[in-house]
C-alpha cells in the first residue's frame, strides 16, 4: 500500500508522520486489496482537519474528520474509514 501524506500551512513533523502511519498501517489489515491511500492535515484558525483518500480496485473511499487537536482529528479519520472500507466489504459481498 502506497500512503501519501501531505500537511497545509504547518510543518509535518516527524512525530505526526509516524503517528499517521501507525494508526493507518492498520487499514491494510482489515482490506489487503488497497492500492493507495493519501492522506491530507491542515489547520484553519482552531480546528485541525485530517482527509484521506483510499484507492481500491475499482473505487474511492473518502473521509473527513475535524477536532480541536490534529492528534484526535487523526484518531476519527481512522475510525471512519475502518466503517468506509467495512460497508465498502459488506457491499461486495451482498450479491445473491
Amino acid at each position: 500500500m502506497e500512503m501519501h501524506i501531505t500537511s497545509l500551512k504547518f510543518e509535518l513533523t516527524p512525530e505526526l508522520k509516524k503517528y499517521v502511519e501507525d494508526k493507518l498501517q492498520r487499514l491494510e489489515q482489515r482490506d489487503s486489496h488497497i492500492i493507495k491511500l493519501d492522506v491530507s492535515l491542515h489547520i484553519e484558525n482552531v480546528t485541525h482537519t485530517a482527509e484521506g483518500t483510499i484507492q481500491l480496485r475499482g473505487s474511492k473511499l473518502h473521509a473527513k474528520a475535524d477536532s480541536s487537536d490534529m492528534y484526535s482529528a487523526i484518531d476519527l479519520l481512522e475510525d471512519k474509514l475502518v466503517k468506509l472500507i467495512t460497508k465498502h466489504k459488506e457491499k461486495l459481498s451482498d450479491h445473491r
